[in-house]
């Protein structure tokens, strides 16, 4: 049963706030909120200090961002191709963002948080280019199949040309296995400073086209018949959920199941009025993505279990229930 949708909104907004709690006070030395609460205002040369301003605030933030992108961008992907079993990778993001990283790697020997972010948004935003190109029909800017298509058959030759790569460099393929792992473990503040406004720009133009979304959800002809134009409204979606997964992939690596399973949970709270879903989707995206980081540091014990495998896990049986419910109506 469906909250009132401000109730549904606040519930999802405390569990950010519950979350970043988590976030801050959790991990191999646990910390009361009060001595968080402490060291917070009078940072000092403890260990304490040391662990919240320096290592869990700017993984929280980074954690925030990135978690809200995915939510809102799997969101967007599941209204754009009418199938509650998208995701944002189904766009080849994650496989151009891979690529590019890789090739970077491969060619400098650069194999920093900074410079791989901004290979994966350059190889994420060429991908996501290429999949619009080729599920592009003309008239209608590419059936919901049609571009799906093209997106798994760009993440297929993509994937293929990363595997060869890596197994040509034992250095790449180092450094690659722990992106692709998908982790916010050595996140500094400035990742979060350099997606931001990436993330920034797709949800505002996530927020502008809301409405249109509700119309195109009902299908392309009912959508025409209401005035949308179909074309215009699938490319910017597209360039939408283009900046929040490259922003998001380039910070903490391809993280799975937040984009598939964020939406499920707020079309639960808020119903399916995309006015509703998407903001719904932010917050707990955000809270999700910090609540498998925070699992990841308990579950690691003296080591860390990152974050998208965590995702996967949690993630998972939700892919299960609603491949089994066979939930393929219109989102």
């Amino acid at each position: 049963m469906t909250l009132t949708r401000p109730r549904a909104l606040a519930l999802a907004f405390a569990a950010v706030v519950v979350a970043m709690v988590l976030s801050v006070a959790v991990g191999s030395h646990p910390l009361s909120p009060g001595r968080v609460w402490e060291v917070w205002w009078t940072p000092d040369a403890t260990q304490a200090s040391v662990a919240v301003h320096e290592l869990r605030w700017p993984r929280t933030v980074v954690g925030l961002v990135a978690g809200a992108a995915l939510g809102l961008a799997g969101a967007l992907m599941q209204t754009l191709t009418r199938n509650p079993l998208a995701d944002p990778g189904v766009l080849g993001v994650n496989a151009g963002a891979a690529l590019a990283v890789v090739v970077a790697s491969s060619l400098t020997g650069v194999t920093s948080v900074g410079s791989s972010l901004w290979a994966a948004l350059v190889g994420a935003f060429l991908a996501v280019g290429v999949v619009h190109v080729l599920g592009d029909t003309g008239s209608t800017g590419g059936s919901p199949a049609r571009i799906a298509l093209a997106g798994v058959a760009v993440t297929a030759a993509v994937s293929a040309i990363v595997q060869t790569v890596i197994l040509a460099d034992q250095e790449v393929f180092n450094e690659f296995r722990f992106w692709a792992a998908g982790s916010l473990d050595g996140r500094a503040l400035g990742t979060a400073g350099t997606i931001l406004p990436f993330v920034v720009a797709g949800v505002a133009l996530a927020a502008a086209l809301a409405p249109r979304l509700n119309a195109l959800a009902l299908g392309d002809d009912t959508g025409r018949s209401l005035g949308l134009d179909v074309r215009r409204t699938r490319l910017l979606t597209v360039v939408a959920i283009a900046l929040l997964c490259a922003a998001a992939t380039a910070a903490v690596g391809p993280i799975a199941f937040v984009g598939l399973g964020v939406p499920h949970v707020a079309r639960a709270l808020c119903g399916s009025d995309q006015r509703w879903v998407l903001p719904c989707s932010v917050l707990l995206g955000a809270a999700f993505l910090l609540v498998a980081d925070v699992l990841g540091r308990v579950l690691g014990g003296t080591s860390e279990v990152q974050a998208g495998i965590v995702t996967a896990i949690l993630g998972g049986p939700v892919f299960i229930a609603v491949v089994r419910r066979r939930r393929i109506e219109a989102l």
